[in-house]
Formats: structure tokens, sequence, C-alpha cells
């Protein structure tokens, strides 16, 4: 990236800032991105042991699974899902608060001995499914923030940062030239004088 800049003082004053600005956010950002970095691989981590706990209940009732003809769809619903939202390094994550369910009477002597083992299990796997939905989904939202922050650090370090300071070397180069030049000048100046003052003498 060409930083744009004039060749006097103010504007080296104005670069200086940038580029002390930049070298300070520079730490505070790494480490926001190291931190997303963690929290990406927890949240991977929990989805994975979400899944593996679904599967395991899966397998646990498969000897049921001819019997679930026999349940009525109609006994349980998800009424209504409560979240919170939390922040993890300044990415704002919705957190499972509540689930309610709605669930419907049902009259034990008639209705299948399981039923209410079998609801039980429902409202398990629904629990275990919305949480491993929300995992997933901040998995998603925090892996897109350390993915801009990366982005961050490496506009900083290896385009706005070296530019900067190429920016003020050329600068700083130029004003001193500028300054050679014009005290070469006044000395010749001076040289002139005294030869002509030492000619008239």
């Amino acid at each position: 990236m060409a930083i744009k800049f004039q060749y006097n003082k103010t504007a080296l004053g104005d670069l200086d800032k940038q580029l002390k600005m930049r070298m300070r956010a520079l730490p505070t950002i790494k480490s926001k991105e190291s931190a997303l970095r963690m929290e990406v691989k927890k949240a991977k981590d929990t989805v994975a042991e979400y899944t593996e706990a679904i599967d395991k209940i899966v397998h646990r009732y498969d000897y049921m699974a001819a019997l679930w003809g026999e349940f009525d769809r109609e006994l349980i619903r998800i009424k209504d899902i409560e979240l919170t939202i939390s922040k993890i390094a300044g990415v704002r994550i919705p957190q499972l608060k509540k689930i309610i369910f709605e669930q419907k009477s049902y009259d034990i002597f008639s209705s299948p001995v399981w039923t209410t083992d079998g609801i039980a299990i429902l409202k398990e796997l629904a629990k275990l499914g919305i949480e491993r939905e929300l995992f997933q989904r901040k998995m998603n939202m925090l892996d897109f923030a350390r993915k801009k922050t990366t982005q961050k650090v490496n506009l900083y370090e290896k385009v706005q940062i070296p530019g900067y300071e190429d920016a003020i070397r050329k600068i700083k180069r130029f004003l001193e030239d500028e300054e050679n030049l014009s005290k070469s000048s006044q000395k010749i100046v001076k040289t002139r004088h005294q030869a002509e003052e030492e000619a008239q003498a």
C-alpha cells in the first residue's frame, strides 16, 4: 500500500502519529486474534462432544426404533427457545438460557408404557441438538471474527507499519538533504562574501 505524503515536517508528524497508533494497537489485536483462535477451537471441540452425545443416545435406544412408530408426535413440541447474549473477545454470541416445551396431556393407561421415557428422550435430544447448533453458530461467528482480526494484523504488520516507516524514512532523508543543501549554499555565500571583502580590502 503506497502511503500518500508530502515532504514536510507536518506530514512527518502526522505519519509518525499514525505509525505509533498502529504500533500500540498491534499487540492488542494480536492477543484478540489469539483469544478468538482458542475460543474457536473450544467451540469446535464442544460441537464434537454434543454430536458424540447425540449419537450415543440414538445408539442406546436403537432397539426402540420400531416402537417410535407408535409414538404420538403431537405429544411434545418446542414452543420457544430463550437465548442470552454474551461477549467473547468483543463478539456478541448467543447462549441458550431455556427451552420451553409444550407437552400435551395423555392417558397413561391407553398410551404405550414407554411414552414417559420417550418424552424424556426427545427432550434430551432436542436440548443437545439445540446446544450443538448454537455452538456451531458460535464457532462460525468467532471464526469469522478471527479471520477479520488476522487480516487486520497482516495489514498492520506487513503493509501499513512498513509503509509508514518507509515514508517517514524518505521524508527524513529529504529534509536532511534539504538542510545540507541549505548549509552548503550558506557556506558558499559566506565564502563569496569573505572573498569579496578581502578583494575590496
